[in-house]
């Protein structure tokens, strides 16, 4: 079985949109006061968020300058709500889908990684290509299109699938000439799915990328980087041309698997940028109760290469106009050009 390869899983199983993963993270008293509460936030990120180094390289992040110029907003009496939002806004300057803060009466968020970008995926436009009779296997919808090209749509990685379930759609799809696989707005989910679906286009062992772990408060205190490998399924392989189809929502544990699938050579990847997501997350709380949730495990690709960012794809594919008023969604068919 896969976790049996990866005895770290067993500690870090998912890499996800949603606050699923907590840890004790040891902290300095700070007394319950918006001074307080702002000077735990900003250590706990200092001391244990895994991407300052990395940012200050990208987009010149100086954590140090964030803390002057969000103290300055803390002069004079804030309402718990004020303090909520300066916070927030404190946690933006990370740019990180994976840097929450939680209260009572709202969820602290950063969504541009997404929200900045052209969508390249439309439910209604799947719908024509589905229609109705497609099949249904646990988290996954697929189906064979007329051109014999086989379809799997798999909307996000918390939706379970077992390895009975890849046998029968792969079963399935045994004549087709290739598989679309449509991961499309996938924000994340379990990570232990990720690796379940791409074992099964891995044909032998196969190193993804690489793993690290925070071991101290300096920036830059990590361990050596571990290799992630994927072994090959002991059930039913595709052993014929794939195409993933990505967009700026594929995020979190979408966006490793992606990763991987880059990593196996029959794979292409089609359709836009993906929205990244590279840090694995943990969770800590702030005096007055509120819980703050951060990247603390970077991950790396088969090449080194940090992809907090996202992944480029082999194909840059934009739904067209054009293309949406004829019902045709242009990546798809894009995709299936290229298995034709």
């Amino acid at each position: 079985m896969i976790k049996e390869k990866f005895p770290w899983l067993q500690v870090l199983l998912m890499l996800c949109i949603f606050p699923l993963i907590t840890s004790c993270v040891d902290e300095e008293e700070y007394a319950d006061t918006p001074q307080g509460n702002f000077e735990a936030l900003w250590h706990i990120i200092d001391e244990h968020y895994c991407f300052l180094d990395y940012k200050q390289q990208e987009y010149g992040l100086d954590w140090q300058a964030v803390h002057t110029k969000y103290q300055e907003r803390l002069k004079g009496a804030l309402t718990r709500k004020q303090l909520f939002e300066v916070l927030c806004d404190m946690l933006a300057e990370l740019r990180d889908g994976h840097v929450n803060l939680t209260a009572a009466h709202d969820y602290g968020r950063y969504w541009s990684w997404y929200e900045d970008y052209p969508a390249n995926f439309s439910d209604s436009l799947l719908r024509r290509y589905m229609g109705t009779d497609y099949k249904i296997a646990s988290g996954i919808d697929y189906r064979i299109f007329d051109d014999n090209i086989g379809y799997i749509r798999y909307e996000s990685f918390n939706d379970a699938i077992g390895e009975g379930n890849l046998d029968e759609i792969l079963m399935h799809m045994m004549l087709c000439q290739g598989l679309i696989v449509d991961i499309r707005s996938n924000s994340g989910g379990m990570l232990t799915n990720a690796e379940k679906l791409a074992a099964r286009f891995c044909q032998e062992r196969t190193l993804v990328g690489y793993m690290q772990h925070k071991t101290g408060p300096g920036h830059s205190d990590f361990s050596t980087r571990e290799p992630v490998y994927i072994e090959p399924s002991g059930n039913i392989r595709w052993n014929k041309p794939v195409v993933l189809l990505t967009n700026r929502h594929v995020y979190s544990a979408a966006n490793e698997f992606t990763t991987y699938m880059q990593a196996m050579p029959l794979v292409t990847i089609v359709g836009d940028h993906t929205g990244g997501g590279a840090g694995m997350p943990f969770n800590s709380s702030l005096p007055n109760g509120w819980n703050v949730r951060f990247s603390a495990v970077p991950m790396y690709n088969a090449q080194g290469q940090s992809i907090e960012f996202g992944i480029a794809p082999d194909h840059l594919v934009q739904q067209t106009d054009a293309d949406f008023a004829r019902g045709r969604d242009t990546i798809i068919e894009f995709a299936r050009t290229l298995l034709q």
